[in-house]
C-alpha cells in the first residue's frame, strides 16, 4: 500500500483495553475501523458509539475476519486467547496484529506466536507502549550518550505478577541496553497468595538475578507497590528500573518518570521530568506500528522483542522448578513451570 492508503482495521475484544487502543487508532488518518467483534454485542456497540467508528458488529471473530478482510487487527483479549485468535488472524491474511500483552500463558505458546508471525509474514506487535513514553526515550538517549558512563548494574521493580506486569519492566531494561538479551536467570517466587490475572494463575511476588549477554547483572523484585508517586518517599518500592553506571545512575518509573539522575562528576546535572500520558503512549504505539507496516522495518515492540522479555519470566519460573540457575536460550521447556508446579501441588502449604 502507498503511504496515502487507508488500512481496514478490526478489533477482537472490545473491553477496557480496546478503548485505550482505540485512542491510538482514532488518531491515525490511515486507519478505518470496519469491524468490531466481542462475545458481548453490547461491549462492541459501546466501543462503536464512543469512538464513532460506524463499524459492523460481530460476536464471532472468524465471521468478521471472513466478511471484513481487515488489514490490521487489534487483539484485546485475555491472555489464554492470544495464540488461537492470532493464528486465526494470520490464516485470514491479516497484515498486522497489535496484541495485548503478555504474549501467552506458556513459553511454548509464546514461541508459537512468534513462529506463526514469521511464517505468515504477519507483523505482530505487543502493547509494550511504555517504550513510547518521552522519559523512557530520553533515558535511552542519555545512556547512549554516556551520561552515566558504562552500564554495570540494574535494579528492576514490578508490581505482581511477573507475567502480566514484569514484562513491562524486563522490556524497559532490555530497551535501555540496546536490546541485549539475558543469558541466565536465578529466581524465587512468593506463593503466600495465588493471584489470577486474566485467567492465568500467578505468584504474588518474585525475586532473583538476571545476567545479560553484555555482562550487566540485574536484581529483580516483583511484589507489593508502596507508591506510584515519583515525588513520594524515594525509599519506597516502585515500578521501573534503576540503571547504575560507572559514572552515575538514573531511576525511571514505568511511564518514563525520571525520579533521579546523578552524574558523579557533575553534581549540578539533573534530567528533566518528562511525562507522557497513556493516551499519548498508545497513539505513539499505533502510529509506529503502521509506519513499520509501510516501511517493512522491525517495530519497536515486535514479537521478537516481546519474546526476549517473556523468556526471562519463564526462565524465572524454570529456575524455581530446577532449584538452580537457568542458562538461556530457554530450551526443553514449553509449559509454564509455575502453573505446572501449582497444579502438581508443589506450593501446597
Amino acid at each position: 500500500m502507498s503511504s496515502s492508503s487507508v488500512y481496514r482495521v478490526a478489533f477482537i475484544g472490545c473491553g477496557k483495553r480496546a478503548h485505550e487502543h482505540a485512542i491510538g487508532i482514532k488518531a491515525d488518518s490511515r486507519l478505518e475501523v470496519v469491524g468490531l467483534s466481542d462475545i458481548s454485542e453490547a461491549s462492541a456497540q459501546t466501543l462503536n458509539t464512543e469512538f464513532g467508528f460506524q463499524a459492523n458488529l460481530y460476536t464471532d471473530h472468524k465471521e468478521m475476519l471472513a466478511a471484513e478482510k481487515p488489514d490490521v487487527v487489534l487483539i484485546c483479549l485475555w491472555t489464554p486467547l492470544h495464540l488461537p485468535v492470532f493464528r486465526d488472524c494470520a490464516e485470514a491474511g491479516v497484515k498486522a496484529v497489535l496484541c495485548e500483552k503478555p504474549m501467552s500463558a506458556t513459553w511454548g505458546e509464546c514461541q508459537e506466536m512468534s513462529r506463526i508471525a514469521d511464517e505468515a509474514g504477519c507483523q505482530l506487535t505487543f502493547s509494550l507502549q511504555r517504550r513510547f513514553a518521552k522519559g523512557n526515550q530520553t533515558v535511552r538517549r542519555l545512556i547512549g550518550e554516556g551520561r552515566i558512563g558504562e552500564v554495570i548494574r540494574l535494579d528492576l521493580y514490578s508490581p505482581p505478577n511477573l507475567l502480566d506486569c514484569g514484562i513491562h519492566t524486563f522490556d524497559q531494561a532490555i530497551s535501555f541496553m540496546n536490546e541485549t538479551p539475558a543469558k541466565s536467570v536465578l529466581g524465587a517466587v512468593d506463593t503466600t497468595e495465588i493471584y489470577n490475572w486474566f485467567n492465568v494463575p500467578s505468584e504474588c511476588g518474585a525475586t532473583g538475578q538476571v545476567v545479560f549477554a553484555n555482562g550487566v547483572q540485574a536484581n529483580m523484585y516483583s511484589g507489593a507497590i508502596d507508591t506510584w508517586d515519583p515525588n513520594g518517599d524515594i525509599s519506597k518500592i516502585w515500578a521501573g528500573v534503576r540503571v547504575i553506571g560507572s559514572e552515575g545512575f538514573i531511576e525511571v518509573m514505568w511511564d518514563g518518570q525520571i525520579v533521579r539522575g546523578v552524574n558523579y562528576a557533575d553534581p549540578a546535572w539533573k534530567p528533566e521530568m518528562e511525562l507522557t500520558s497513556m493516551s499519548d503512549q498508545m497513539i505513539g504505539y499505533v502510529r509506529h506500528a503502521i509506519d513499520c507496516l509501510q516501511s517493512g522495518e522491525e517495530p519497536e515492540v515486535s514479537h521478537r522483542k516481546a519474546l526476549r522479555a517473556s523468556e526471562i519470566i519463564f526462565a524465572t519460573y524454570e529456575s524455581v522448578r530446577r532449584n538452580a540457575r537457568v542458562s538461556l536460550p530457554l530450551t526443553d521447556v514449553t509449559d509454564s513451570p509455575f502453573i505446572t508446579m501449582l497444579e502438581n501441588g508443589q506450593f501446597a502449604k
